[in-house]
């Protein structure tokens, strides 16, 4: 059902309002792309026509952002990130269960917060499952939420280490021929890891951690033969495993430990003729009690808004091409 809501913004200030619209009404035009609306104004009357949901969605973000112009200058960044932690998907009908309480990460640098109903599921499955599976397109946050709950659970003792673990595919795990020791060559591997533990705790708290061993990195055919107590382990960019090696990563998860195994089976980077271990084990270990998984979509991408504009361009070349 179509129906149109005129509000205004208060104050009447032109200085706020042109930091509102955008140069040549940008921001609005953002609005009405991601909510499927159409906003007309005059000054600070501004009329929303669309679908229901859609029209009190738009309302709300447009209060909220109007609000931030008295003391930030808005981009589309700005806008982007505002829908996706709003009330937009609760009044789109998006979220089952609106009287949840949101799951917040206390870290040194800030709070962290799941944007939107999948990551906050995401993050609430990571507090109560052993084994966790994330997965989705790039830029949803799968990685940077598994350590943000990593960081945490090692600041309430939780557990007593943080294991970051990925596949090295592009040296074929023969890493002899790279400089330094085994944390530098798989440097370049695990740097989305590194990046999210200083953005969270500060480069010389993770650097002393790490000497301490109390941050161990490894590539993942390393972890063959041992067994991991009392510790939190991230398996990143796990669709390019082999259906072998998910296998042994999965059983090396021992008493009093979290895993968490985040991928993107879009992106697989493995010869051909191997099978990706990601892919096989969401069939395998569908239903099994104890393992969560939380499947993220391009509506959940909280990157620069054209990666969610690129992802879903991609999904709807596969689609056709597989017709």
């Amino acid at each position: 059902m179509v129906v149109s809501k005129e509000i205004i913004l208060l104050p009447d200030d032109n200085q706020r309002l042109s930091n509102f619209c955008g140069q040549f009404d940008t921001h609005l035009r953002q609005i009405e792309t991601r909510l499927q609306v159409e906003i007309a104004n005059r000054g600070n009357q501004f009329k929303i026509t669309g679908a229901t949901g859609s029209v009190a969605a738009a309302c709300t973000v447009m209060q909220t952002l109007f609000e931030n112009t008295a003391q930030e200058q808005l981009t589309a960044e700005t806008i982007h990130l505002t829908l996706q932690t709003s009330s937009v998907e609760q009044m789109l009908g998006e979220l089952p269960e609106p009287g949840q309480v949101p799951i917040c990460i206390k870290t040194k640098f800030g709070i962290i917060r799941g944007r939107g109903a999948n990551q906050q599921e995401y993050l609430r499955k990571i507090m109560t499952h052993d084994i966790n599976f994330g997965v989705g397109p790039a830029g949803t946050g799968k990685t940077y939420l598994a350590v943000a709950c990593a960081i945490e659970a090692l600041q309430t003792e939780r557990v007593r280490k943080l294991i970051l673990v990925r596949p090295a595919v592009e040296a074929g795990e023969k890493l002899g021929f790279l400089p330094g020791d085994m944390a530098q060559k798989v440097d370049p591997y695990l740097r989305p890891l590194y990046d999210a533990l200083y953005e969270m705790l500060g480069f010389e708290r993770v650097e002393k951690m790490m000497s301490r061993g109390i941050i161990e990195v490894a590539p993942l055919a390393f972890m063959r033969g041992r067994t991991l107590n009392d510790a939190f382990i991230i398996l990143d960019e796990a669709q390019n495993t082999t259906v072998e090696q998910i296998k042994m990563f999965l059983t090396r998860v021992g008493f009093g430990s979290t895993a968490v195994v985040t991928g993107d089976v879009t992106q697989i980077d493995l010869p051909s003729d191997k099978m990706s271990g990601l892919r096989h084990v969401l069939d395998v270990l569908k239903g099994v009690e104890g393992i969560s998984f939380t499947f993220f979509n391009t509506r959940d991408v909280v990157r620069h808004p054209l990666v969610q504009r690129i992802v879903c361009a991609y999904e709807a070349y596969e689609s056709n091409k597989s017709k």
